[in-house]
């Protein structure tokens, strides 16, 4: 039997693309597969960087993929530099940097339906 899907994921957020609606520390609670409109944060990937996960706002639908903002116009690492990205989920919750996050027992003892980690962003159930 094949592997089931990936529903939710724990993401860490690492940098300050996205202040002031996220930090760098923070976690983020994406679902995949989730409907996306603009305006939406979401975990994604550039086409030119297909091994970096980033955490961007939506801001149109392009080419078959979307182009993504960050919050924070000085630190860019959008778009306007790496042209449209695919989406892999919207994120639906934060919890800020330093507060440990307390999951339901079945999860945290792994149940096996969580990725590793990414390179711009680390999935916080590894730690």
């Amino acid at each position: 039997m094949g592997r089931m899907p990936i529903a939710w994921q724990l993401v860490r957020v690492a940098g300050p693309s996205m202040v002031p609606t996220l930090y760098d520390g923070d976690v983020v609670l994406v679902r995949h597969g989730a409907r996306v409109r603009g305006g939406d944060v979401v975990l994604a990937r550039f086409r030119t960087l297909p091994d970096r996960f980033v955490v961007k706002r939506t801001v149109r639908p392009e080419s078959g993929g979307w182009l993504l903002g960050s919050d924070n116009d000085a630190a860019g690492g959008d778009s306007r530099s790496h042209g449209p990205a695919d989406v892999l989920g919207r994120v639906l919750l934060r919890w800020p940097g330093g507060r440990r996050i307390r999951l339901p027992r079945r999860v945290r003892r792994g149940s096996g339906h969580l990725p590793g980690r990414g390179s711009a962003v680390t999935d916080s159930t590894n730690r």
